[in-house]
């Protein structure tokens, strides 16, 4: 598995389930050397042609894939692809998409080992849960554009209110504002109703 600290953390956060050997790796290159593991997870993957090529050599196990925004079809290789956002793999429930059958039962108990239940969902960018989230994060940046409130108090707000674990902009920063810019700026090709508010745009390209 290839991940950075906070991911680590955060995937191992609510324990592993049964006897699993996981091996970490520093960098994509080592992957080739593992190929008796029974699946290999890339926690930090980039849609690069070459990361892409080097991960098909891989792919007569589940190859995992983080890849939130890129769909599967647009990757074109036979992974399967993750949410692992920052801040989404503390949950039990994990979202999962696939384009190949033989490997999505392998995937499952890879999944299942390390204590998350996989939930099978449309190759879509943005699964689920981070197209709403996403959403969340825009209209609170439109309030804060309008002069609604601050970035402090709408966060309080939604915590309050919600009870959110995370204001809509400490959201943000978890994740990245930058990956919230792209998921929207992609997802507003095609639908107008997740145009990115301005004040992000700014934020972003600033």
């Amino acid at each position: 598995m290839l991940a950075d600290e906070i991911l680590k953390e955060e995937l191992l956060s609510n324990g592993i389930k049964g006897e699993v050997d996981i091996i970490w790796i520093d960098d994509v290159d080592e992957f080739t050397y593992r190929e008796n593991a029974d699946g290999c997870i890339d926690l930090l993957f980039d849609n690069t042609k070459e990361r892409i090529e080097l991960l098909k050599k891989l792919s007569s196990q589940p190859v995992i894939v983080n890849s939130v925004i890129d769909t599967l079809e647009e990757i074109n290789a036979p992974f399967i692809r993750i949410n692992a956002w920052p801040g989404f793999l503390k949950r039990p429930v994990v979202e999962v998409s696939y384009n190949s059958k033989p490997l999505k039962e392998k995937a499952e108990r890879i999944f299942t080992g390390l204590g998350k239940k996989a939930e099978w969902v449309p190759d879509e960018p943005g699964f689920i849960t981070a197209r709403v989230i996403a959403m969340i994060i825009n209209e609170a940046w439109f309030a804060l554009e309008e002069g609604i409130s601050t970035k402090e108090e709408i966060d309080i707000a939604m915590k309050l209110g919600t009870n959110y674990p995370y204001g809509p902009f400490e959201w943000g920063s978890q994740i990245g504002l930058k990956n919230i810019y792209a998921l929207l700026d992609k997802l507003n090709k095609t639908n107008s109703r997740y145009r990115p508010a301005e004040l992000m745009k700014k934020q972003v390209i600033v």
